[in-house]
């Protein structure tokens, strides 16, 4: 009899053939109907599937990423089937889960309304509440075809198709709705509580344009509707503080049709805002011993064959033609800190050398990607390069984590980082390889910063930490990045002399701080909800009149706030007071400065904080040095 160690809870012996449900409960699994299904070893396995001999198996729920990842994908599948009960022509596509929930993709001959979701979230909730199986098959290849075609689902035909192995599995729920899917699943429909259709968009096929276009119903659902209506608030949330909408409402930027998608026009209030950030990154570069350079944005095409981008990197990039020769605009700022290397005879007494540059480049992002300042086509990096030996390279490597600390910190970001190892399509040697993952693994480990593995997810030139902050309302954003390589220092044939007169070959750094200054600008937004901090907001202060007769005064306040430096605004409209607060409230001002009568006559200001209310009144001098502490010290708010 096989013997199944359930971690954490007990052991069971069961028959051949049994369950792992069978041996969960045999095992007197406390909590066995949270379980969704288990791990064994690295495989993770329907509840139903039979054991197959002695194993460890470690009950999956929906607290675990997996757990989610696969309720999500059941639902999925519910809501697939509810499709194709109501509107038998909708042919199905693919159906994944998503970081919050899922979607599924079908072609049908009409778009979907607001009063079909509803109609398909009601068809969903009674197949939940039939409580249907979901069952597991093995059929051969040629057989799936051949269901699927009679089906008229010509997509999983077209996916079954490109499947290597002879052997594929499906999955039943009721009578007549079965998909093609790796699984596993839920063990049955009515472990959905609660489920919520949000949207339905457009989505072409596989991704490219060239496809037929589909429609995308989004979704999400939670194991009780307490957890539903949490997320539900957070969305709502997560809406008021849409960066597209505050940038819009806040003057900030704008996406034109007529420019084109991923492009990003920055309105004097956005453009300050982006300045402020630049500039302060420009000073804390320096300050680490960073020189400034600038690159062309057009490079010849064969400086990118020769660096691998050609190769590995070309469907994103933009290329033209100029006197009859091909350049490409640069989607990454590494080549023309190359060539700055390589312009001179290098020594080990120059290293390390830091390049640091704030560099535009263009990649061509799909359409569907596309989204506002978080994912354009044309967005500037804080972007640097560190030569340097390979003896210094693990003591670079924390000082820019080190630096990406400084600034989390700043704003008040916690983070998380990851490794991310070599992809299937990469350039170098595995000993190249080794030795750069190394070089960031012990990195961290030096300085105790716990990391997670991503397997195959490096760039094609090496291996990369990647930083991710959490924001205001818990969302996690990618933004600091640093990648060693030593692929591209050997085939651009870098090297320096070495003590013993010998050349000898880099290591190269590829780093960024923020990363895209406009998505951390977006990021900021949303994290801000708009009101961005003191230091960083493009008005920082609006003086206010109550009459005319303290209009000159009220000049006068915001002239000597601007000699002292501050961004500051005199609102002398002939309107009442409320309606001017309410206006500089909706534009969040930090502060407003009110003077009447009485502030007038004794030099001073009312002062009232965009989140603080009233302050009551203060000498000017002692608002000056209040707006300067706060700028000094980068306060949050």
């Amino acid at each position: 009899m096989p013997r199944v160690v359930i971690k954490g809870d007990g052991v069971a012996e069961v028959d051949q053939g049994a369950s792992y449900l069978e041996a969960l409960k045999t095992a007197g699994y406390q909590d066995v109907d949270q379980v969704l299904a288990v791990r064994v070893g690295d495989r993770l396995l329907d509840l139903t599937a039979p054991v197959e001999g002695d194993c460890q198996v470690e009950p999956v729920t929906f607290q675990d990423p997996e757990g989610k990842e696969l309720y999500w994908h059941s639902t999925a599948h519910i809501m697939a089937a509810a499709v194709k009960e109501l509107f038998p022509g909708a042919r199905v596509t693919i159906g994944p889960p998503v970081e919050t929930g899922f979607y599924y993709d079908f072609d049908y001959e009409r778009p979907f309304t607001p009063e079909d979701l509803e109609k398909i979230k009601a068809k969903m909730e009674e197949i939940i509440a039939r409580d249907e199986p979901f069952r597991r098959e093995e059929v051969s290849k040629e057989e799936a075809i051949r269901l699927f075609k009679d089906m008229g689902e010509n997509y999983k035909v077209e996916i079954i198709e490109e499947i290597p192995d002879d052997r594929v599995s499906l999955y039943r729920t009721g009578e007549t709705f079965v998909d093609l899917c790796r699984g596993p699943h839920i063990p049955s429909t009515g472990k959905v509580k609660a489920v919520k259709l949000l949207s339905v968009a457009g989505a072409y096929w596989r991704g490219d344009e060239r496809n037929p276009m589909l429609q995308r119903i989004y979704g999400v659902s939670y194991p009780s509707k307490e957890e539903l209506e949490e997320y539900l608030n957070f969305l709502e949330e997560a809406r008021r503080r849409d960066h597209r909408r505050l940038g819009k409402e806040l003057d900030l930027f704008s996406i034109r049709e007529e420019v084109g998608p991923g492009f990003i026009i920055y309105h004097p209030k956005g453009a300050l805002v982006r300045t402020i950030l630049e500039d302060f990154e420009k000073q804390e570069h320096l300050k680490r011993g960073y020189q400034i350079v600038m690159g062309p944005t057009l490079l010849k095409a064969d400086l990118w064959k020769k660096s691998g981008h050609w190769d590995h990197y070309r469907d994103m990039m933009y290329f033209t033609q100029v006197d009859e020769e091909l350049y490409g605009i640069k989607p990454m700022n590494c080549l023309a800190h190359i060539l700055i290397y390589k312009s001179r005879i290098r020594s080990y007494r120059d290293l390390p050398l830091r390049y640091f540059e704030m560099g535009t480049v263009h990649r061509h992002e799909k359409s569907g990607v596309l989204h506002g300042l978080l994912r354009a086509r044309a967005f500037t990096q804080d972007d640097a390069h560190i030569f340097c030996t390979p003896q210094q390279l693990k003591e670079e490597i924390k000082g820019v984590m080190n630096f990406i600390h400084d600034v989390m910190e700043m704003f008040g970001f916690p983070y998380e980082v990851e490794i991310s190892t070599r992809p299937e399509k990469s350039i170098g040697s595995d000993e190249m390889w080794e030795r750069a993952t190394n070089a960031l693994r012990e990195s961290l480990e030096d300085l105790e910063l716990p990391y997670e593995i991503c397997q195959g997810e490096g760039a094609f030139y090496g291996p990369k930490i990647d930083v991710k902050l959490t924001d205001a309302i818990g969302r996690k954003w990618q933004c600091g990045t640093v990648q060693c390589d030593f692929a591209l220092p050997e085939r651009f044939d870098l090297t320096y002399v070495d003590r013993d007169g010998e050349k000898k070959r880099p290591a190269m750094i590829h780093r960024v701080i923020l990363g895209s200054i406009d998505r951390f600008l977006g990021v900021l937004i949303e994290h801000y909800a708009g009101a961005f901090p003191l230091w960083l907001a493009p008005v920082q202060a609006r003086v206010m009149n109550i009459t005319d007769d303290q209009a000159e005064y009220a000049r006068e306040v915001a002239e000597r706030l601007g000699r002292e430096g501050f961004r500051v605004e005199a609102d002398l409209r002939n309107e009442k007071l409320g309606a001017k607060v309410r206006d500089a409230q909706v534009e969040k001002v930090p502060y407003m400065l009110i003077v009447g009568k009485r502030e007038m006559a004794q030099g001073r200001v009312a002062v009232r904080h965009r989140r603080r209310g009233d302050l009551g009144p203060m000498d000017l001098e002692e608002m000056v040095q209040r707006m300067r502490r706060e700028v000094e010290t980068k306060a949050s708010d």
